[in-house]
């Protein structure tokens, strides 16, 4: 008689189960699952200068990117494709949010990293602090956030680097977007607290200083890369700088107030040649529209998204006669030129989940949404102007397939967003978990 032992008896009906196990069915849309056919009334595709709009549509998934986007009359849906009609609510884009500081470890310390140690820190880095499952980007996952742009905080005038990420995956690994996401830079309105205390003419010398040893260390290493010689030595603290000189990250500028904007385009755009866009840019700043649009500087506005009449911020702003009265910053911008023009909530300043709600307000106060730019200020506007429309901000072939049902304008606060795919993962669905946002 052969004698089997408990392991050898597990082993074999492990070897006799494990064709089942094998046989386990991969989630429609995502990497290695069949295809995915999604039916709706409305897709709004918010190209950048394309369609915006495919009305009666139907959107085509395959290993977690957009296959096709056409009419439903006219594009034939693949034999074997899981079908799902949305009936009368709309398709979009996963919105984009370019300012937000609520994606590490949840604490009070919300960043979970000190960025005022000295005035001047490009070394330090975000992404270590960044959590995923975190309950702030998994609420902003269900007000349609799909990918985020985690920074430090503004308290020193260069903060460190911030990370692209997407809001709904377990694993960092699949949420990174781009690391590094952008340069934190911070040119007024806070930093001048920073230690003994500090004035916006010191604070600019400060930032132009850090530019200039940080350019100086990417142009000696784009030289040597070039040319050959003697291999410079690496400086973690100014690597960062040879992803700006190469144009492969920008500077994200918290900046407000006419003169300071003014500083940030001429200084960071005009002196040192970097991309560069606006966060917040408020308190008369809008006058700059036609210079930002010359310079090629956006402008994501937000979370405060109009100028008031109070004394303090007329006192504070040093603003002049033309600039005061309430006006809605993003129609400010507009009504001088500026095309991108795209909205952020600084959260948790603002939660995670009202991005929409900018752009919403926005239009409320004068920005026109006739050719979508609201719509677009929250998708494929600031992934262009963040360097990542290549993967996302549209519904377009190749792209990710992040993608939304919503049931109407996502800037209309009555508009609910029922369902995300995120890179073709059914990520949330309100039927099944019965949270609306």
């Amino acid at each position: 008689m052969i004698r089997l032992s408990r392991f050898s008896v597990l082993c074999a009906a492990a070897m006799v189960c494990a064709p089942v196990f094998a046989q386990e069915r991969v989630e429609a849309g995502k990497p290695g699952g069949p295809g995915l056919a999604i039916k709706s009334a409305k897709i709004l595709t918010c190209e950048l200068d394309g369609r915006g709009v495919v009305d009666r549509g139907v959107l085509l998934v395959k290993d977690g990117k957009i296959e096709a986007v056409g009419e439903a009359r006219s594009l034939e849906i693949p034999a074997g494709y899981e079908l799902v009609d949305v009936g009368d609510q709309w398709l979009m884009p996963g919105m984009i949010d370019l300012h937000c500081h609520a994606g590490a470890i949840e604490s009070l310390l919300v960043n979970d990293l000190n960025d005022t140690v000295f005035l001047t820190n490009p070394g330090l880095r975000a992404f270590v602090g960044t959590k995923p499952g975190n309950k702030r980007l998994l609420l902003g996952l269900q007000g349609g956030v799909t990918s985020v742009l985690v920074i430090p905080g503004s308290g020193s005038n260069v903060g460190g680097q911030g990370v692209l990420i997407k809001t709904g995956h377990d694993r960092f690994e699949e949420m990174l977007l781009r690391n590094p996401g952008s340069l934190k830079v911070a040119q007024w309105g806070n930093p001048e607290s920073w230690g003994p205390g500090v004035g916006k003419t010191f604070e600019t010398w400060s930032i132009g200083d850090a530019f200039e040893r940080g350019l100086g260390y990417a142009q000696r290493w784009e030289a040597f890369e070039k040319n050959g010689g003697e291999e410079p030595l690496v400086d973690p603290q100014w690597e960062v700088f040879r992803s700006l000189l190469a144009q492969e990250t920008q500077a994200s500028v918290h900046t407000q107030m006419y003169q300071v904007v003014l500083k940030t385009i001429t200084q960071l755009k005009g002196e040192f040649g970097i991309d560069v866009y606006i966060d917040h840019g408020s308190i008369g700043a809008w006058r700059l529209g036609d210079i930002a649009e010359e310079m090629g500087v956006a402008a994501i506005v937000g979370p405060r998204t109009t100028d008031t009449i109070a004394r303090g911020f007329i006192n504070w702003g040093q603003l002049g006669i033309d600039d005061v009265g309430f006006r809605g910053l993003a129609a400010g911008y507009q009504e001088r030129g500026l095309k991108l023009i795209g909205f952020n909530t600084d959260s948790p300043v603002m939660p995670e989940a009202e991005l929409s709600l900018q752009a919403g307000v926005a239009v409320r106060y004068g920005f026109d949404d006739s050719k979508m730019a609201a719509v677009k200020g929250l998708t494929i506007i600031p992934a262009t102007v963040s360097g990542i429309d290549n993967r996302v901000g549209s519904l377009e072939v190749g792209k990710d397939a992040d993608i939304l049902v919503i049931s109407g304008h996502p800037g209309d606060p009555r508009s609910v967003i029922d369902r995300v795919w995120l890179d073709g993962e059914d990520v949330y669905n309100s039927a099944t978990e019965r949270r609306r946002w």
